[in-house]
């Protein structure tokens, strides 16, 4: 088949795929959006070329598909068709477990058996997701021991906790590892019961420091790299977003370069681009430098590395220079840390913790001087320590490959030092970060006369841990476009980009501009609109309020006893959405007694349990009402009679309020540009789009959507809200009293 059949033969499978029947119909949204896939996946140049100095083609396709068109079906027949026709594979990345789960469990198994062709498929996880049985048998007390070398560093899981406390683990990890012995449980964190505390997961997972792969005695039943197994014969690998920023260049995932990706929940990118690399170091908390340093020590010595020679010096320097930079760090912000201003501090109560922290942000990225070179000395020191582990891990693996009869003692003594290498990768990132603001340029500041780079966002926290102040420095990108020009779209050759909300306020600039696509000539938009007839289906009823939404005291009274008003006229499901747990506190407390036994709240049941209580309430002909806050206005997926009500408490504005948005919006005010208009209202119109569309899942839903906050129609930005959202019919309605 040449290139130019790739295109029309994928839109025939797809074609054939819903001709097939199983329950598909002809959807003309979804065909459209499957031409694009088609299009996109066919036209670019994937692999090594034969012309040295060819510039390979590059095709990337920004999709928004709205609810009911199936985009998943859209994308999938297509790109895999393109992919088995051209010998390749497809990539797709999705920001929740929930979409991976869907894609795996129900949307390809339903797609394999249609196609033409047959192919395989699989899941993708991080390593971090799964147990390694070396570790657990250690902490299990399971495992051999090798005397001084058993060392695992158990005390790092137990620190400073209750004796209860560290039995209940203790017999945690013994259960697991019977469990795994036994055939119970399969090694994926996952598929626990009841899935642990990150702290209690983190010193029996299986983390790249730690591990050996080929030489680990336990490589032939290790549960990540049977799983890595299923990826090599797959011509599909569903991941999600962290994996696919976290493994770039590790060769984990198919190469991107001679793939085809799809992102699908594409709106959750610049946001995991962000968090992927961002960096902080702890100030205060610094015995693991000793314990590595004597570690490192200590197995160099045996496996007879020169470099270890060099380790004192280096750990010593460290320690000292992280004790001066604590120091230097509190003369210049500890007022600010230890008082923290309003904005930080009014609704303290307590002593910062980790949950809490005080914080003060570093204005416009610029450190002051006497923090330079304490940084720049920590940076040398932590590079010149991580040298000498890299020596210590080359030798250990050679050690293995030679002396295959202690390969598990070998194996110990690597998870020795990797347990802990991340903590100083960690230093040596943060104080790279801390250092280094990369340069200009992004569109329209370049005529400006304000400073011409891009400053990172740093900033200090400080918290309790027990009796201990725990000290801590951050820094992080604030644009995640330049972010992901940088490190994801130069590797990618064909990629599909798609989600129910990519517009904000009826344009893609936002997203391209957060996305790092915006001016990349390789990609181009399409909008594919819901099959819904939105203004018969639904209405959005704007209920204004005599108290202006900025008076936040006034308006949530006003707002909860409108709000009671109308949930008295409930009669199946129905969803109400806060901004804030103060309004959450307030509505439930002025819930009437016949009321309260209809209401599920979020922050008292989990999530699970509660949207299974909602539909037996519902399926039982009785009124469910759930309060949620953020995060239940999206992804929820509640048809027909499930949500006929959503209640919008007020308009989910996303202020740049932490560091990264602070730094950002300070850095636009710089070169003269506005970030409420650039950054607040785009974000908030996107966030909306997907508050409302909890309403209309189906064709044959009927649904009213309220909205509290008088902005959406009294201002010139709420104007623009109204155009991101679904074409419901719009009632006004004044009010009380007037």
């Amino acid at each position: 088949m040449s290139s130019t059949e790739w295109a029309p033969a994928a839109l025939q499978a797809f074609d054939a795929v819903v001709q097939a029947g199983g329950g598909l119909r002809d959807r003309p949204g979804q065909r459209l959006m499957a031409e694009r896939v088609a299009q996109t996946f066919g036209s670019a140049d994937l692999g090594k070329s034969d012309d040295e100095g060819a510039v390979p083609t590059r095709a990337i396709a920004v999709i928004q598909a709205g609810t009911g068109v199936g985009k998943s079906l859209a994308y999938c027949a297509p790109a895999i068709a393109v992919a088995l026709a051209r010998g390749t594979r497809v990539l797709i990345s999705t920001a929740t477990v929930a979409l991976q789960e869907q894609l795996v469990n129900k949307d390809l198994p339903a797609l394999a058996v249609q196609m033409p062709q047959p192919f395989k498929f699989a899941l993708a996880k991080g390593r971090g997701r799964y147990v390694c049985k070396l570790k657990l048998e250690r902490l299990a007390g399971t495992g051999e021991a090798y005397g001084e070398d058993d060392d695992l560093f158990p005390e790092e899981a137990f620190a400073a906790r209750p004796r209860h406390e560290t039995e209940a683990r203790m017999q945690f990890y013994a259960s697991m590892a019977q469990a795994l012995a036994q055939g119970g449980w399969g090694g994926d964190r996952d598929t626990l019961d009841v899935p642990p505390e990150p702290e209690v997961w983190s010193p029996v997972a299986a983390e790249t420091h730690s591990c050996t792969g080929k030489h680990c005695p336990l490589f032939g039943s290790c549960t990540y790299f049977d799983k890595r197994k299923e990826l090599v014969g797959a011509q599909v690998i569903v991941a999600n977003h962290d994996l696919l920023l976290s493994s770039l260049g590790a060769r984990v995932l198919p190469e991107l370069d001679n793939s085809l990706l799809v992102l699908d929940e594409a709106h959750h990118l610049p946001a995991t681009a962000l968090d992927q690399f961002a960096c902080s170091m702890d100030l205060s908390r610094l015995t693991w430098i000793d314990r590595l340093a004597s570690h490192g020590l200590r197995i160099g010595q045996l496996v007879e590395v020169s470099e270890v020679a060099d380790i004192p010096r280096h750990a010593a320097q460290l320690r000292q220079g992280l004790q001066d930079l604590a120091r230097l760090v509190m003369d210049v912000y500890g007022e600010a840390l230890r008082n923290p201003p309003p904005a930080w501090g009014q609704a303290r109560t307590r002593a910062p913790d980790a949950r809490n922290p005080a914080r003060v942000r570093v204005p416009g990225g610029a450190l002051p001087e006497a923090l330079t070179a304490p940084l720049a000395n920590l940076a040398h020191h932590a590079a010149g320590f991580l040298e000498c582990l890299r020596a210590i891990s080359k030798a250990l693996k050679a050690e293995m490959r030679d002396k295959p009869d202690e390969a598990r003692r070998l194996s110990t003594l690597y998870a020795q030092i990797g347990m802990l290498a991340p903590r100083l990768e960690a230093v040596y990132d943060t104080t790279q970060l801390l250092l280094q603001d990369p340069p200009l340029p992004e569109e329209g500041a370049e005529a400006t006369d304000a400073p011409r780079t891009i400053p990172n966002a740093k900033w200090f926290t400080l918290e309790m841990d027990g009796e201990l102040i725990a000290l801590k420095a951050h820094a992080s990108p604030i644009l995640p476009g330049a972010t992901l020009r940088r490190h994801l779209w130069g590797a990618v050759r064909g990629a599909v980009l798609t989600s129910a909300t990519l517009t904000s306020c009826g344009s893609f600039d936002f997203f391209l501009r957060e996305s790092g696509l915006h001016g990349d000539e390789a990609a181009s938009t399409l909008e594919v609109h819901s099959p819904f007839d939105y203004a018969a289906q639904g209405t959005l009823v704007a209920a204004e309020t005599r108290a202006d939404p900025k008076d936040a005291a006034h308006f949530t009274a006003e707002m909860v006893d409108a709000l009671m008003l109308d949930l008295a006229l409930v009669d199946y499901g129905a969803l109400v959405l806060f901004t804030s747990r103060e309004q959450l506190r307030q509505a439930v407390d002025a819930l009437p007694t016949d009321m309260r036994a209809l209401v599920l709240v979020q922050t008292a049941l989990p999530r699970t349990q509660l949207l299974a209580r909602h539909r037996e309430r519902v399926a039982q002909g009785q009124p469910s009402i759930i309060f949620g806050m953020q995060s239940f206005g999206e992804g929820l997926d509640l048809p027909g009679r499930l949500c006929e009500s959503v209640f919008i408490t007020k308009l989910p504005f996303a202020p740049p309020d932490d560091p990264v948005g602070e730094t950002r919006a300070e850095w636009l005010r710089a070169v003269g540009r506005d970030p409420f208009s650039e950054l607040v209202v785009p974000a908030t119109a996107m966030r909306l789009a997907q508050w409302a569309g909890r309403a209309i899942r189906t064709e044959e839903d009927q649904a009213h959507v309220y909205c509290y906050d008088r902005r959406l129609t009294r201002t010139h930005y709420g104007q623009r809200l109204l155009k991101g959202l679904p074409p419901f019919t719009l009632v006004r309605r004044g009010a009380q009293g007037q």
